[in-house]
């Protein structure tokens, strides 16, 4: 609330702003962000571009000096670690909330949102097959055909599950599984074929297959892996040469501002980065230290992105 009541006590003095913000979330989370920014920052207009990290990374280093994108929204550091000359360095009066782990030590970004990789499992598609319950048993081939997963050349999601998952289970389990997936260039249609029934399995991040529980798809179940699960954190930037930097600032703020966190978690069921909002009294998820984790490296899965991504290419998979 007194989050709420700075930033509106600051807006007389504020123009009426636009800023444009590229961003990989869905309609939920977008809107969550729009009706809170009426409330919050009335002066601020936001234009919504939407894609995939990947196209609106590269959209935007194709830019270049002529960037029209103030903020990008959002992507995990394992992939925006590859296009830090794109981004301008902030500190948002916000961040104080902020762990420091979770924020860029030059601050070219900083965490908007946690995610964690589970399997979303249709147990109206199982067919005689045991429900799921660590990353071994989707090793079986009697999977094969039945679990789909996104490009990771597409989609930092697939590649944040993916790159867990071959150090979870080691260079030839991974090949095994590897064989057992269906391959979508469209990170969006995992969640969708999983709940209509044509795959009982899908690996995805949390907040994402949630949506589907909440919305009262009984058949749908989300399985935090007993062998540990991947947990990263989903970070925005400030676009280096947008158009209307002071506006870009504004919005910048304003994801990482309280009010905004908790209508995305209430809304999108986004996990928030903030110290001071607790997820259970929202939603319906486990809190972070209930879930079985296993520990990751960034920085290791920055540096292998091109090493890996050309190894995946390499691997037989179901489809």
């Amino acid at each position: 609330m007194l989050a709420a009541l700075a930033l509106n006590l600051l807006q007389p003095a504020l123009a009426r702003e636009q800023a444009v913000l590229y961003t990989t979330n869905n309609d939920s989370a977008v809107q969550a962000l729009l009706d809170s920014g009426q409330r919050l920052d009335p002066g601020l207009k936001i234009g919504v571009v939407n894609g995939s990290s990947a196209a609106l990374l590269k959209r935007i280093e194709a830019e270049g000096q002529a960037a029209r994108a103030d903020v990008f929204w959002s992507s995990q550091p394992n992939t925006l670690g590859a296009f830090t000359a794109l981004y301008a360095p902030y500190r948002s009066p916000q961040a104080q909330a902020i762990p420091e782990a979770q924020q860029h030590p030059q601050q070219l970004w900083s965490t908007a949102n946690i995610q964690v990789v589970v399997m979303m499992v249709n147990r109206k598609q199982l067919g005689g097959l045991k429900e799921p319950t660590q990353w071994r048993d989707l090793l079986d081939p009697a999977w094969k055909g039945r679990i789909i997963v996104g490009d990771p050349t597409a989609t930092s999601t697939a590649y944040t599950a993916l790159w867990g998952l071959r150090q979870l289970l080691g260079e030839d389990d991974f090949r095994r599984l590897a064989a057992n997936l269906v391959v979508s260039r469209n990170s969006s249609a995992v969640l969708n074929q999983v709940a209509q029934g044509e795959y009982a399995v899908g690996l995805t991040f949390e907040g994402n297959a949630y949506a589907y529980v909440a919305g009262g798809q009984r058949e749908i179940r989300l399985v935090y892996p007993a062998d540990g699960t991947f947990v990263t954190e989903e970070a925005l930037v400030l676009v280096k040469n947008g158009p209307n930097p002071e506006a870009g600032k504004r919005l910048y703020d304003l994801l990482l501002s309280r009010d905004t966190q908790v209508a995305l978690l209430e809304q999108a069921y986004r996990r928030p980065s903030r110290s001071d909002i607790e997820v259970s009294a929202h939603v319906e998820l486990p809190e972070l230290k209930d879930i079985a984790v296993f520990p990751t490296d960034e920085q290791a899965a920055i540096a292998d992105r091109d090493a890996f991504l050309s190894a995946w290419k390499g691997l037989d998979k179901a489809l």
